[in-house]
């Protein structure tokens, strides 16, 4: 059972604003190397947008970034790509992430035209 100290508190992001054409970073969350699990509680309304991608980076020193990564395994070889996160839709999204670094950035983009969109991100840490 989770105790208290388990979980910190729910964490702004990202305050509601309208996305731009070009990736933007929201609040640095810090002190997450006792963590193992990020969930970002996305909130999305794409107006005039044709999708919106949002990625997230890791850092030991608040300096240096890394790019989350996905692979695919084809005929035995597994390729790594730069990972990020497409919503084509307005919605309320949930998306968890395993952690174990010091310091987590989120960026958002707008792909399309940006007018009616908004975005708020919030994030919640913790111990699975």
């Amino acid at each position: 059972m989770a105790s208290n100290q388990d979980i910190i508190a729910r964490q702004s992001v990202r305050a509601a604003a309208i996305l731009t054409t070009g990736y933007v970073a929201g609040t640095v969350l810090s002190d997450c190397g006792l963590m193992n699990q990020l969930v970002l509680l996305i909130n999305f309304t794409i107006g005039q947008l044709t999708d919106m991608s949002i990625k997230i980076e890791f850092s030991d020193d608040n300096s240096t970034w890394y790019q989350e990564t996905t692979n695919s395994i084809s005929a035995g070889v597994c390729t790594e790509s730069a990972a990020s996160h497409k919503y084509s839709a307005t919605g309320k999204y949930r998306l968890p992430v395993e952690i174990k670094d010091r310091f987590i950035r989120v960026s958002a983009i707008g792909n399309g035209t940006v007018t009616d969109s908004t975005l708020t991100i919030d994030a919640v840490l913790g111990v699975a």
